[in-house]
């Protein structure tokens, strides 16, 4: 006990206190200057309105907490006790009470967003644009994609050059040997390109020269030695640039598989390609009515006609070239007819050819013109010769 404790009156005569006696403390517990008097506010009493127990709930915002409603709290650290810090201002009030009778707001639903308006369709003939390139495919690789037969006709373009090729076989050949040597440059040349593009090797430019040379040195050797030994000439030609394709295969570091595909297209493209020096060592007349019934074949089966339909006219076509033909020079109707419907089953087979396996319209351009002329010229080489 402190010293400021005084003694009890009501303790024994022995100076004990008894049980029921408490101790008090007289004296201050803590040692400080000043406290702040808080200041109570009366309390706010709300009369709650009369809520009907069958009642739906209504609608109340939900709570958002204020700063403003916070307990009131002194500052501390080196602020002064004697400066009294306001209070904060009262809560707002709540919301109204919503009566027993009050309707409950009705649901307004919004207006449905307007639809855009559809995007065009595009063309039939096209598909829709697109950032990653260009969608547009050939015919070849619709035909293939669909299924569709891989036989692609070459069309009226390709027959219309053809035909200006093969009357210009037939211009040059009653000019003379030189005269037909230059569309028949030009026909080696599109025989040897053509025939490796069709056979899907591109770029291929060495067995494209070397087929193109092949061609070359045939014309060369059959020039030198004359008609005569036109056989010789192209047969000769033909042996030794089969053996330079087989040694140059050898030669190649490619697979072996790859090497024998190399092989055979190149063996087929220059023997091709000296097969037409045909048209140079057959019988001048043989080759006007050889070029002139290829022309009138091609273009009468690229017409619009059915298949069996288009094949008859075609070959009457040619036969009649080859007669009308015939009747201009030495050969005579019958001889030229037969010439012209020889030539024109020839170079129907070429056409079937340069049509075959999806190709592209560069194989289109390329063989599909070269080849029936190419394939007419063993024909007409040989019926001019036996013929004339």
């Amino acid at each position: 006990m402190s010293n400021d404790q005084q003694y009890d009156p009501y303790a024994n005569g022995h100076g004990q206190q008894g049980p029921d006696v408490t101790q008090t403390w007289e004296g201050q517990t803590w040692d400080t200057q000043f406290q702040p008097v808080v200041q109570q506010q009366p309390p706010v009493t709300y009369e709650a309105p009369y809520q009907d127990p069958y009642a739906q709930p209504a609608y109340e915002p939900a709570y958002e907490p204020s700063y403003d409603n916070t307990a009131y709290l002194p500052p501390q650290g080196a602020v002064a006790y004697d400066q009294q810090q306001p209070y904060a201002a009262a809560p707002a009030a709540p919301p109204a009470p919503v009566g027993y009778d009050t309707p409950a707001p009705e649901y307004v639903p919004e207006p449905a967003a307007e639809a855009a308006p559809a995007a065009p369709a595009a063309p039939a003939g096209y598909s829709s644009p697109t950032t990653s390139g260009n969608t547009r495919i050939t015919d070849a690789q619709r035909a293939r994609a669909e299924g569709r037969s891989p036989v692609i006709e070459p069309g009226l373009q390709p027959a219309a050059l053809t035909a200006v090729l093969g009357l210009m076989l037939a211009g040059g050949a009653a000019i003379g040997p030189y005269g037909l040597l230059v569309p028949l440059v030009l026909l080696q040349g599109l025989t040897a390109a053509g025939w490796f593009r069709l056979n899907g090797m591109w770029p291929a430019r060495q067995g494209i020269a070397l087929a193109f040379a092949g061609g070359l040195v045939a014309d060369a050797a059959l020039l030198a030695t004359g008609r005569e030994h036109s056989a010789a000439a192209i047969l000769g030609t033909l042996g030794a640039w089969v053996l330079l394709c087989l040694v140059l295969q050898l030669r190649s570091h490619a697979d072996p598989d790859e090497r024998m595909y190399g092989l055979m297209a190149g063996v087929a493209s220059a023997a091709l390609t000296v097969v037409a020096t045909g048209h140079l060592g057959a019988a001048p007349d043989a080759v006007v009515v050889g070029g002139i019934a290829v022309a009138a074949t091609v273009v009468a089966r690229a017409l619009p006609l059915p298949g069996p339909v288009s094949l008859i006219v075609a070959l009457l076509a040619g036969a009649g070239a080859g007669i009308a033909a015939g009747g201009l020079n030495d050969l005579g109707g019958g001889s030229g007819a037969l010439i012209g419907l020889a030539a024109g089953v020839c170079a129907l087979v070429g056409l079937r050819v340069a049509s075959y396996d999806y190709p592209s319209r560069f194989v289109h351009m390329t063989a599909g013109v070269a080849l029936p002329l190419t394939a007419a010229a063993p024909a007409v080489y040989l019926l001019g010769r036996a013929l004339a």
